[in-house]
C-alpha cells in the first residue's frame, strides 16, 4: 500500500471471511457438515425452474424482483412493497450498514454473532461494538446497556449462529422498545424456518418503525450456491435500501429458482421435521459420550469440548475419518465444534466417530 492510495478507514481492520471447509486432503468422499447446508438440497420445483432459466441467459433479469417479492409475500402474509431482495442476506446486511452507519456511528451485535455484522460495520467506517452473551444466549439487558446516542444499528440473529440458541418475542419487543432514538433493530432470521410457528421477526417489522428483518434461501431452502436473500421492514427503510441496491443484483435464474422454492412449502415442512428429529438424536447421542451442547433451534448443534486443545484434536480426528465440521474460534468459541445436522447416515457417522475419539482419550 502506498502513501497516496489508501482505502477508507476501517477496511484494513476487516479479517478475511473463512467459510466452512469442503475438502479433506487425500479423502475423495468426505462428508461436509461445516456450512449448515440442507442435506436434502432444494426442492424439485426449484431445480426445474433453474433448468428452465438457461433458455433466457441472454436476457437481462427483472430489476424489481416483482414476482419473487410477490411469492414471498403470498407465503408469509407480507406486503411485497416492503420486501427487498439481495445476493444472500449478507448483501441486505451490507446495505443496512452502508445506508445507516458511518464514521463515529456504532453498530452493536452479540459476541458470538454472525461475523458479517462486524465486517459490514467496518466497511461502512462505523465502530463495531460486541456485547457479551449470557450462557451463549442473547442478553437483551447487556445490549441495551451497550447502546449509546451513537448507536445506529443493533443486529441479533434469532436463532443465533453458531450457538443455535434463541430468545422469545417478549425479549425482542423489550429490546426494540429500549433502543436509542434513531437506532434500528435488525433481526436476522436466517434459521427461522427451522422453528415451527416462528415468524422470524416479521410481526415486529410490520408494526414497528425501528425493526427490520433479514432472511435467506441458503439454509432450509437449499439454495446456498445461488446466493439469494431478502429483507422486510418499514417502507421508508426499503425505499432507502433500494436506492443503493444495484438494479441487476439478482439474475433471472436466481429469482425464478427462489420463487419456485418459496412456493413449495411441503418440501420445507419435510426438511424441518427431519432436521428436528436428527438434531434431537445427535444432541442426545453426543451428550451420552460426554460432549454437551445447548438446546439448538437451528440446523446445527454447537458441541462443547473440554478446552481448545480437545476441540482441535477432535476436529483433526474427524477429518481423518472423512468428516468435516466447523471450528468456531473466530466466533470466540475455541473449545467448540459446530456440527451441521446432515441426513441420518451422516449424523450417525459423526456421532460414532466422536465416540471413538472420546474412547481413544480414556
Amino acid at each position: 500500500m502506498t502513501d497516496h492510495v489508501r482505502p477508507q478507514p476501517g477496511i484494513m481492520e476487516i479479517a478475511l471471511y473463512e467459510g466452512g471447509a469442503a475438502h479433506v486432503a487425500g479423502v475423495t468422499d468426505a462428508i461436509k457438515l461445516s456450512s449448515n447446508e440442507n442435506p436434502f438440497g432444494p426442492s424439485d420445483r426449484a431445480k426445474e425452474a433453474f433448468q428452465r432459466a438457461v433458455h433466457k441467459l441472454h436476457r437481462y433479469p427483472n430489476t424489481d424482483h416483482a414476482a419473487l417479492r410477490q411469492a414471498i409475500g403470498d407465503v408469509h402474509g407480507l406486503d411485497p412493497a416492503r420486501i427487498i431482495c439481495g445476493v444472500g442476506s449478507d448483501e441486505i446486511i451490507h446495505f443496512l450498514c452502508q445506508a445507516y452507519a458511518g464514521p463515529k456511528d456504532e453498530v452493536v451485535f452479540t459476541e458470538h454473532g454472525f461475523l458479517m455484522y462486524r465486517v459490514s460495520a467496518l466497511a461502512a467506517g462505523a465502530t463495531p461494538v460486541s456485547v457479551r452473551e449470557r450462557d451463549r444466549t442473547t442478553d437483551v439487558e447487556a445490549i441495551l446497556k451497550a447502546c449509546t446516542k451513537r448507536t445506529k444499528l443493533v443486529f441479533i440473529a434469532n436463532p443465533n449462529n453458531p450457538t443455535g440458541t434463541m430468545i422469545g418475542l417478549p425479549e425482542i419487543e423489550k429490546l426494540a422498545s429500549g433502543l436509542p432514538k434513531g437506532a434500528i433493530l435488525v433481526i436476522d432470521g436466517a434459521y427461522a424456518e427451522y422453528v415451527q410457528g416462528y415468524d422470524g421477526g416479521a410481526g415486529l417489522a410490520t408494526t414497528r418503525p425501528n425493526v427490520f428483518m433479514t432472511r435467506t434461501f441458503s439454509k432450509i431452502y437449499g439454495l446456498g450456491g445461488l446466493r439469494i436473500g431478502w429483507g422486510y421492514g418499514p417502507k421508508a427503510i426499503i425505499d432507502v435500501l433500494n436506492r443503493i441496491r444495484g438494479p441487476f443484483n439478482l439474475s433471472a435464474a436466481q429469482q425464478e429458482a427462489a420463487e419456485a422454492a418459496v412456493r413449495d412449502q411441503d418440501h420445507i415442512t419435510r426438511c424441518r421435521e427431519e432436521n428436528s428429529r436428527m438434531r434431537a438424536w445427535l444432541a442426545e447421542s453426543l451428550a451420552e459420550k460426554g460432549v454437551p451442547s445447548d438446546t439448538s433451534t437451528a440446523n446445527f448443534i454447537l458441541a462443547r469440548l473440554a478446552d481448545e486443545a480437545e476441540a482441535l484434536a477432535c476436529d483433526q480426528y474427524l477429518q481423518s475419518q472423512g468428516l468435516i465440521v466447523r471450528r468456531v474460534s473466530g466466533y470466540g468459541l475455541p473449545h467448540c465444534l459446530r456440527i451441521t445436522i446432515g441426513d441420518e447416515a451422516s449424523c450417525r457417522r459423526v456421532a460414532h466417530a466422536i465416540g471413538q475419539f472420546k474412547g481413544l482419550k480414556v
